[in-house]
Order: C-alpha cells, then sequence, then structure tokens
C-alpha cells in the first residue's frame, strides 16, 4: 500500500489552503505531529477538526485516527531501521565503519523506494510498456546509466526502445515520437533543464510518459502521466549512491513485473547474456 505521507505529498497541490497548512505541518513535524490529537492539531495549523478530517478523506483514509495510526507506523518503522549506522562517514572511519554505513545508506534507499511504489500505477505502467510500438528512454548524468540499464532490459523482452546518450539526439526523439510509442524518463532531480525540454516536446506529440523520479513535486513528476518514485534527499541523506540504487531497484521491479506478465518465453533465450 502506498505510503500515507507520499499520499500528503502527491495530493498536496489538489488540497484547499487550509488542508494544505495541516499537511505541511505533518510533513515537516512527523514524529510531533502524531502526538497530537486532531483538535490540536487543528489549533496548531489555525484549521478546524473537519478540516483535517476532509484532508485525511482526501488522501484515502477514513478519518484522522486512521490516518494518525499509519503514519504513526511508518515513522517508527523508519526510525528504528536506520538507527546509528545512519551517521555521516567521516575521515575518521575505519573500513569496517565504510562498508556498514554506505550498505546501510542503500538499504534505507530500497526501503524507501518500497513505501513509494504503488501497485495500481505499476500496473497501468507495465501496460505501457507492453502496448508501445517502442519505447523512448531519457535521462542524463547519473540517470542516464539508470535508463541504459533499462534498454537492456527491455532488449531481453524484445521490445523495441531507443536510447541515446546526447542530449541533442534525446530531444530530436522526443520531436519525433507518436502517440504510439512511450517515453520512461529516469531523473533524480526532477528538475534537469533538458529532460524537461524533452518532456515539453512528448507532450507536443501525445506521447504517454512514465518518470522514475523522486518524491515530491517537481517539474519532471508535474510533466509525466505515471510517476514511479524514488527516494530523494529527504529521505536519503548522501544523495548519488543511494539515487542510483533506487533507480535501478525501481527499475528491477518494472522489468520484472513486465516479464512476469507474459515475456517468459522470451526471457529464456536471452538467459545467458543477461547474467553475464
Amino acid at each position: 500500500m502506498k505510503s500515507a505521507l507520499l499520499r500528503l505529498k502527491e495530493s498536496r497541490d489538489s488540497m484547499s489552503a487550509t488542508e494544505r497548512a495541516v499537511s505541511d505541518y505533518l510533513l515537516d513535524h512527523q514524529g510531533e505531529a502524531m502526538q497530537l490529537s486532531i483538535h490540536q492539531l487543528a489549533e496548531r495549523t489555525f484549521a478546524s477538526p473537519s478540516t483535517v478530517i476532509r484532508m485525511c478523506q482526501r488522501i484515502g483514509f477514513a478519518g484522522y485516527k486512521e490516518f494518525r495510526q499509519a503514519v504513526t507506523c511508518e515513522v517508527a518503522v523508519r526510525r528504528v531501521s536506520r538507527g546509528q549506522e545512519r551517521r555521516e562517514i567521516t575521515g575518521a572511519d575505519s573500513l569496517d565503519d565504510i562498508v556498514d554505513k554506505v550498505t546501510c545508506k542503500n538499504i534505507m534507499s530500497l526501503e524507501d523506494s518500497r513505501n513509494f511504489i504503488d501497485t495500481d500505477t505499476l500496473r497501468h505502467c507495465v501496460d505501457l510498456v507492453r502496448e508501445a510500438k517502442t519505447v523512448l528512454l531519457f535521462g542524463l548524468g547519473g540517470s542516464q546509466y539508470a535508463a541504459r540499464d533499462l534498454s537492456l532490459k527491455l532488449f531481453r523482452l524484445n521490445k523495441p526502445c531507443v536510447v541515446n546518450d546526447d542530449w541533442h539526439a534525446q530531444f530530436l526523439q522526443a520531436k519525433s515520437a507518436s502517440r504510439e510509442d512511450l517515453a520512461i524518463v529516469v531523473s533524480s532531480s526532477g528538475e534537469t533543464a533538458e529532460v524537461v525540454e524533452c518532456m515539453k516536446a512528448l507532450r507536443e506529440q501525445g506521447a504517454p510518459i512514465i518518470s522514475i523520479t523522486r518524491c515530491g513535486g517537481s517539474q519532471v513528476a508535474d510533466l509525466s502521466d505515471y510517476r514511479l518514485y524514488t527516494a530523494d534527499d529527504s529521505t536519503v541523506e548522501d544523495g548519488p549512491m543511494s539515487c542510483r540504487i533506487s533507480q535501478l531497484n525501481t527499475i528491477d521491479i518494472l522489468f520484472t513485473a513486465c516479464a512476469n506478465s507474459g515475456y517468459e518465453h522470451r526471457l529464456d533465450r536471452t538467459h545467458e547474456l543477461g547474467t553475464a
């Protein structure tokens, strides 16, 4: 089930001003806010209890009590799992310390990404991949390596796909897209200007867009039809390494879901290459 906190982030723009104030307070004071009664929360956010209830119902909960239980559980699990190993790496760390801290950060990234996956959205993404004439991949910097990894996986499914390293080629690729194609955009920040330009061109051509990007508001998320979220800087403290792990995990989930929906016979023929 999708994280309650993720639902808050996703629904923020559709909320009224007073609901948004409550949402922002909850996101900024997750642990503390869950100790408040509905009346105390309403008082802190200059809202009414009915506004709090409407906000909870807007994101799929029966009321504040059910929402508070869900968030309390999320916060507790996250706090326990992070522990002392979430301390930053320092020059005084031994090799054993580095092994433990880097591994823990990557595990946290994977756990956050798992909480961000919405199975209904994933199901729609699988359908789009299956139906697409060609899958067009977009990404720059470190995200480009994740996009290329996805291209190799799609080739194993015998799904035609295009990936270019050069931004100008990606832009031409976007301008030449059609409604029968599918664009998958990988962006850790969600704000890379060149990627955003490609997405605007894709929308002009009517091509459906799936983004693999950080949780929260961004231009890439706003321009997408479907979003597969990865851990971002608000949940993982050392960006590049953990972000890459999160992206690759999300790509593995998408690939496996596609393979499990009718492509198994094609995987058999590419098993040796896929494990090389």
